[in-house]
């Protein structure tokens, strides 16, 4: 299903009359302005499944935060935008063929982090919840008591529990389990495809990173499946050739001047691997 059929990055015109029209002389950069042009990079028409391509400071990623930002999509990470994102995202425009559905979002490595990091926070704080509980119940079963009042019932029931229950028992009782974690690279896979639901367009920003050579072809048949049978459409940025070369894939090489579509096999770092592989040839 294609949602997004076109996209236009502000023209050099656009990008000319607000340049002038702007008084101030204390910024050094106005980025994202001034960086497309030189890229020959005007607009972008989208398939099923489109790649971005690109070495580092090509503009993939900065593409799909002023996709996203333009078409109002949900997002989880910040992302590097300078005072002049929004205005420079109100020069842009979209084609768009149906309506976006609601589940429509950007997903980026940042945001596979951040969760990996909140899941360890939680898991630390039970950690140290479970240890005063440890500590508790060891005070409790040598305490002297005697119970004077109601006012005391709680903790004769701290100590009852204490001397009757393992520190286990005492402690299960009392704080939840721990989260259940995964290596960096399986809690990034099931990220993924968690949150791809089907049925909407999905932003990609590097979803390789992390991943095994064996992960990433799963990611790959996934992203192929949701996209043939589930309603999705998938806008990429990566260097993985695993995903660079899912069948019907539109490539955009945005090393190229101007940015056009190409074939994964002739992309440079696809060529560097082709190169390296051939060379150890009799390695293998």
């Amino acid at each position: 299903m294609i949602y997004l059929s076109g996209f236009h990055f502000a023209s050099d015109a656009a990008e000319a009359c607000f340049l002038a029209e702007f008084k101030l002389t204390c910024y050094d950069s106005f980025y994202p302005f001034q960086f497309f042009p030189q890229r020959g990079m005007g607009g972008l028409e989208f398939a099923d499944i489109t790649i971005l391509y690109g070495g580092n400071g090509s503009g993939k990623t900065t593409a799909l935060n002023i996709m996203a930002q333009t078409l109002g999509l949900r997002r989880g990470a910040p992302y590097n935008a300078s005072d002049f994102f929004a205005p420079y995202c109100r020069l842009c425009s979209a084609d768009t063929l149906h309506p976006l559905p609601a589940d429509s979002c950007i997903l980026t490595s940042d945001d596979v982090f951040d969760t990996m990091l909140d899941l360890r926070a939680i898991n630390e704080g039970v950690d140290r919840r479970r240890r005063k509980l440890f500590e508790e119940v060891k005070e409790a079963r040598h305490a002297s008591f005697r119970m004077n009042s109601l006012e005391d019932y709680d903790r004769l029931k701290q100590i009852s529990a204490a001397r009757r229950q393992s520190n286990s028992q005492y402690a299960r009782q009392r704080v939840m389990p721990n989260v259940r974690t995964h290596s960096n690279g399986e809690s990034a896979y099931l990220y993924f495809t968690e949150k791809i639901r089907g049925g909407a367009l999905y932003l990609l920003d590097e979803p390789e990173n992390s991943l095994s050579p064996q992960r990433q072809l799963m990611l790959a048949e996934f992203l192929q499946q949701s996209a043939r049978f589930y309603g999705s459409q998938f806008v990429l940025s990566t260097h993985s050739p695993f995903l660079l070369a899912m069948p019907g894939a539109r490539v955009y090489d945005l090393d190229s001047d101007p940015v056009r579509p190409r074939r994964w096999t002739e992309l440079e770092n696809v060529r560097a691997w082709h190169d390296f592989f051939k060379a150890h040839e009799e390695e293998f």
